[in-house]
């Protein structure tokens, strides 16, 4: 007998030899005629577009919303709410404060908002004429409007691609090939907004995707995921000095990154058994900034030096074949032609030159003319060697270690770079001969003395003021403390006793949204030069310094000498004519780059990073051709 009564001797009440009271099962009998449940659908989860207050929120973020006032019968308030943004007051009125918020975010929104057409908000009515009940507000994109901090840009917390799609309701992508030519099958990604198309690349339609997405977001709203953006507190960069911002806008460096691209590919055609590359760099002209018209004016490839053995002694071979030296080697002989047009009184305006009848030089550039270096990553030495991981831009964990900002050299025939030693910076010609490796030092040290001295090297500077780059941008691994410390930081606190107008330049720093992925393959031996006015390109042999037929290169020491003679005889408002002295004492002889220049070195001997390393001179005791 159990004390709650009888229990139904079924299996299913009993479970190891216990009972257990089951309760009776509730059944549900559906309508005879109902339908069955339906299924939801993918668009029943698209989120809807949000309001004004949403979209604000999304671009400052800690807005405080304040009641100004209330007005009105008590059955029909209106309301009067107000948002500071950036230091300006928004009002918004409402019969509710919800809407009257709404319309506060509004106003706040229509100084940097626009219709999908792309015409322009005008400004609110009066409130007695809006209509309040319209959603009209709810569909407006998004435009021009860069996400600050205390007046500083800030990089979105959020991803570019799902930032995209909160901003924008008409938002379309599309893989449209992949080009295999290209380094580890890169994939190519285009995304469409309002009828506007944005191209991103990458080793996978992922990246391609954030690539695309990150170049839309840079052109339609200026919002930048450059690393540049925002430094660390401990990176020396000026971010308080607006006027000599380091960052280059992202859409100027993508569009130096893709006219880059595009000519090489344009220039390699014909001869893509010499496509085979692991550097690519290119320098581009603009006019006023005026990328549209923007001119290439070099590309070329490399990352090796010559071998030892095949030094020359009358300046005709390339020593370095890495492919940023290469590209400033092809602007020299750009400046050279441009020269050229001078000595010409009828071809003398379509120079980038023009007379200059205040200064100590004859001839200076154009006022707007600017030029922009392009590499696909970041040059090799200091900017590069601490710089493996692209999205590592944190904090330094080693700041004080002396190997950061050391000068650093080139390996004869190979790549990489190793701190150059404690000497007195001389190699000898027969101890190269004898088996000593030759020493070049690297991209990352040249690039630094170039913002000293600058781009148009001693030669030219008797004859025109000092050039300097006015940007550099990067296909990948750039680490803005280390690129900044690279190319002038290093120096920027003990260089001093400059002749004018020589300076410490400090150039924009960037990098594209589509940027390069890895390179693993091994480097070739050979690198291609294109200058602007070229028939084609040039292909050298990187270890040899010759063409691939074994002829003197375009742009050698000795090709520079010979159309620098040419310049001194022929160029108007040139006093001393005749060059009696050979390629050595003749840039000797130009007094106020050779000071700069010794300015320099002692500036990295008194960082203690190291001494300049030179060539053996013998190579530069060669005269001009008859």
């Amino acid at each position: 007998m159990f004390p709650y009564g009888p229990v139904a001797n079924s299996s299913e009440n009993t479970m190891n030899g216990y009972n257990r009271k089951v309760p009776p099962k509730r059944r549900y009998e559906m309508p005879k005629y109902a339908a069955p449940p339906k299924k939801k659908t993918c668009k029943e989860r698209i989120p809807q577009p949000k309001n004004t207050v949403a979209m604000l929120n999304e671009l400052r973020n800690g807005l405080i919303y304040k009641l100004e006032s209330q007005t009105g019968p008590v059955h029909a308030p209106l309301f009067t709410i107000s948002v500071e943004v950036d230091g300006q007051k928004y009002m918004g009125q409402g019969r509710s404060k919800k809407v009257a918020r709404i319309e506060a975010a509004a106003t706040a929104l229509r100084s940097f908002i626009q219709f999908k057409d792309g015409a322009v908000l005008s400004p609110l009515k009066p409130s007695g004429n809006l209509d309040f009940t319209s959603d009209e507000h709810l569909e407006n994109d998004v435009s021009k409007s860069a996400i600050t901090v205390d007046g500083q840009k800030k990089v979105p917390d959020k991803g570019p691609v799902m930032l995209l799609y909160e901003l924008y309701n008409d938002v379309n992508f599309e893989c449209i090939n992949i080009d295999s030519a290209q380094n580890n099958c890169r994939f190519k990604m285009t995304v469409t907004i309002n009828e506007k198309k944005f191209d991103g690349t990458g080793p996978s339609k992922k990246l391609a995707k954030n690539a695309a997405a990150k170049a839309a977001l840079a052109s339609l709203c200026n919002i930048s995921y450059s690393p540049m953006v925002v430094p660390q507190k401990n990176v020396p960069l000026p971010i308080d000095d607006k006027s000599s911002s380091m960052e280059l806008p992202q859409i100027h460096a993508d569009a130096i990154g893709r006219l880059v691209l595009e000519k090489f590919m344009e220039v390699i055609k014909g001869q893509e058994a010499y496509s085979r590359r692991k550097v690519l760099a290119g320098i581009v002209m603009t006019e006023n900034m005026n990328f549209f018209e923007a001119k290439v004016i070099s590309v070329s490839t490399g990352t090796k030096c010559v071998s030892g053995e095949h030094m020359s002694v009358n300046g005709a071979v390339l020593n370095d074949s890495h492919a940023e030296i290469v590209s400033r080697r092809c602007l020299l002989k750009f400046l050279y032609a441009q020269l050229d047009l001078q000595c010409n009184q009828a071809t003398a305006y379509q120079s980038i030159f023009v007379r200059n009848t205040d200064g100590q030089y004859p001839y200076k550039l154009k006022s707007g003319v600017h030029f922009h270096l392009y590499i696909n990553t970041a040059p090799c030495g200091d900017a590069r060697i601490f710089s493996p991981h692209e999205n590592d831009t944190g904090v330094d964990k080693h700041p004080n270690r002396k190997a950061r900002g050391q000068l650093r050299t080139k390996i004869e025939s190979g790549e990489g770079t190793i701190p150059v030693k404690s000497s007195d910076g001389i190699q000898t010609w027969d101890g190269v001969l004898q088996g000593q490796r030759l020493l070049t030092m690297s991209c990352s040290d040249k690039i630094a003395r170039w913002n000293i001295v600058g781009i148009q090297g001693s030669l030219l500077s008797s004859i025109i003021e000092p050039v300097y780059l006015h940007s550099i941008v990067l296909g990948s691994l750039l680490h803005p403390e280390h690129m900044y410390r690279a190319v002038c930081g290093r120096i920027e606190k003990s260089i001093q006793g400059l002749p004018p107008p020589y300076h410490l330049n400090k150039p924009r720093l960037a990098l594209v949204t589509s940027a390069e992925p890895r390179n693993q393959a091994k480097a070739p031996n050979f690198g291609i030069n294109w200058t602007i006015g070229d028939v084609e390109l040039e292909v050298v042999n990187s270890l040899t310094g010759r063409t691939i037929g074994g002829q003197v290169s375009r742009i050698t020491k000795q090709a520079f000498f010979d159309k620098y003679g040419f310049l001194m005889k022929n160029l108007p408002g040139i006093l001393k004519r005749s060059v009696t002295t050979d390629y050595g004492q003749t840039k000797a002889n130009v007094k106020d780059y050779q000071i700069a220049k010794i300015e320099l070195f002692s500036a990295f001997k008194r960082e203690d990073l190291g001494s300049w390393l030179k060539k053996p001179i013998e190579q530069d005791e060669f005269v001009l051709n008859e």
